[in-house]
């Protein structure tokens, strides 16, 4: 055998064990539940920054629940950059989510990477991290993984949470029903579905709540009606801008926490000991007194507020709700 024939012969064998031993590698880091660099995606935010420039002081990052996006936030970061002009405001898009990119996996652990990698790009200090529903859980997430990781310059100074406990169980039946009739609308041929008053038609049966209906149909793109389509005699579905097929494969990890509590074992859990404002909507069950010692063992520097609401504590009762966050934030 030729010299030549033998070197190459070993090169072959190199490069495919460095790629066996790559694939081994990234197959171990999804197994045990890291969440390599190279697997966050770049979340779309939305931005007020003070007349005075700061963008990077004491920001509040707002993280939005499931089916949610920044757009739904709008209104009441106006509101509170009235009352707090100071400090700059983002509302992020949570991947599979607006504007960012379909990614999966659809767990805590990658959100809370994403939400790290956005605050470190942007160079943020002192951050006050809210999250509402599955964003709160990502926050939770996020703050607890900082000491887990061992990363204590990380800076995270204040953390809220609204309507959401650091629980373990199956989401409602109503989510996963969304999903089916969202998959529905989105299956039907061109031109049945040409306003969302048509979808609503369709979601009806299946949800009595109109604000609840309009909510899910924020995601809703409507066929297109140009003359270029129209010449071209393409006619286009009704689709929905979040991946329906990620999401409904993610049931169970949306219903799921990273960190675990036993009330029964003695050891100290993973904790946040920084400030922690906790809203609860007394109409709502998602926080219970099942749940509360969790919050207790997970965020021993907690409060707990109520508002006379369901789910929705911030769209219910919008003044209210930014008078808490406002107290807080100055307070703490």
């Amino acid at each position: 055998m030729s010299s030549s024939l033998l070197q190459h012969l070993r090169r072959s064998r190199q490069l495919k064990c460095t790629r066996n031993l790559h694939q081994h590698w990234r197959l171990f880091s999804r197994t045990h539940g890291e969440i390599p660099r190279h697997d966050t995606v770049e979340l779309s935010y939305s931005s007020i920054i003070p007349e005075n420039g700061n963008a990077t002081e004491k920001p509040l990052v707002i993280l939005h629940g499931l089916f949610g996006s920044k757009r739904n936030w709008g209104s009441i970061c106006k509101a509170l950059h009235r009352d707090m002009p100071d400090r700059p405001l983002y509302a992020l898009d949570m991947r599979n989510h607006g504007a960012s990119p379909h990614a999966s996996p659809m767990t805590y652990e990658a959100m809370a990477a994403d939400v790290r990698k956005f605050i470190m790009d942007k160079g943020l200090k002192d951050v006050a991290l809210l999250g509402h529903s599955m964003g709160g859980k990502a926050a939770m997430a996020y703050a607890l993984s900082l000491k887990a990781n061992g990363e204590t310059s990380i800076p995270l100074s204040q953390l809220i949470v609204l309507d959401v406990a650091p629980s373990i169980g199956s989401l409602s039946s109503d989510f996963i029903q969304y999903i089916h009739v969202m998959q529905k609308i989105e299956g039907l041929s061109p031109g049945v579905i040409k306003t969302r008053t048509d979808a609503d038609n369709i979601l009806k049966p299946y949800e009595s709540d109109i604000s609840i209906r309009q909510f899910l149909l924020t995601n809703l793109k409507l066929p297109s009606h140009s003359k270029t389509t129209q010449r071209h005699g393409a006619e286009e579905k009704a689709k929905f801008i979040v991946p329906l097929g990620i999401l409904s494969h993610s049931m169970e990890a949306l219903g799921s926490f990273p960190y675990r509590y036993n009330p029964d074992d003695q050891s100290v859990p993973t904790t946040w000991d920084g400030p922690t404002l906790v809203v609860k909507g007394t109409k709502s069950a998602y926080i219970n007194h099942k749940n509360t010692p969790a919050f207790r063992a997970f965020f021993p520097n907690m409060q707990l507020e109520g508002l006379d609401t369901g789910h929705w504590v911030h769209a219910e009762k919008p003044t209210e709700f930014r008078k808490l966050v406002v107290d807080f934030l100055n307070e703490s």
